[in-house]
């Protein structure tokens, strides 16, 4: 009986190290990212985005994205590769509803080389109502880091949440890094008398 229990003990003590070794190496990572819009001649708004990582595995959840007062879930997984050139990648399958409603498969990814990262994220919305609703919807970044806390570069646009006179739209960005915080500013049509500004603040934990 001593000898059972003591061996007991040894495996319990053992799967509690293992158990614990796994979390360590695999824990889970959460963002938190607000993007508030300023659209001229329309109402002002904020689309927050909510992610969690773990291994492979991607959750997210969305509001404002695909439309105003519209809500969605996504789940997908992480792929990266790369030393000099390196790429991520996560494909993704989500569940939109509120005023849209629907399915939508999408993917974000990025590639990056030195001081120079292009990141596009996009994803086609079938509605549930009308096949007529179904849309594109596509956010590319080309930065340039001349350090690595300040990024600036190039962003487009192509959206359904607010009106725009531009299938696709055009603008500039800079944004910057400390530790887990992350700002940022985009200005969209900057030629225009009145462009739309979107500033983004997100924390990563």
């Amino acid at each position: 009986m001593r000898t059972l229990t003591l061996a007991t003990l040894l495996l319990l003590l053992a799967s509690r190290e293992a158990a614990a070794q796994t979390a360590a190496e695999s824990p889970w990572s959460f963002s938190a990212f607000a993007y508030t819009y300023i659209v001229p001649e329309d109402s002002n708004y904020v689309q927050p985005t909510l992610t969690a990582d773990r291994k492979r595995l991607h959750l997210e959840a969305r509001f404002n994205y695909e439309d105003r007062n519209t809500g969605s879930l996504w789940a997908g997984f992480n792929f990266s590769g790369g030393d000099a050139v390196s790429w991520e990648l996560t494909p993704m399958i989500g569940g939109i509803f509120g005023r849209t409603s629907g399915l939508a498969p999408g993917y974000k990814g990025s590639i990056a080389w030195r001081a120079l990262e292009f990141y596009n994220e996009g994803e086609a919305v079938f509605d549930a109502l009308s096949t007529e609703d179904n849309f594109l919807y596509n956010w590319s970044e080309l930065t340039l880091s001349p350090v690595d806390w300040l990024r600036f570069g190039l962003v487009t646009q192509r959206t359904r949440a607010y009106h725009s006179d531009r299938e696709i739209q055009r603008g500039l960005l800079v944004g910057a890094s400390y530790r887990t915080l992350d700002l940022a500013a985009y200005v969209f049509n900057p030629d225009d008398s009145k462009p739309i500004v979107v500033i983004m603040f997100g924390v990563s934990f």
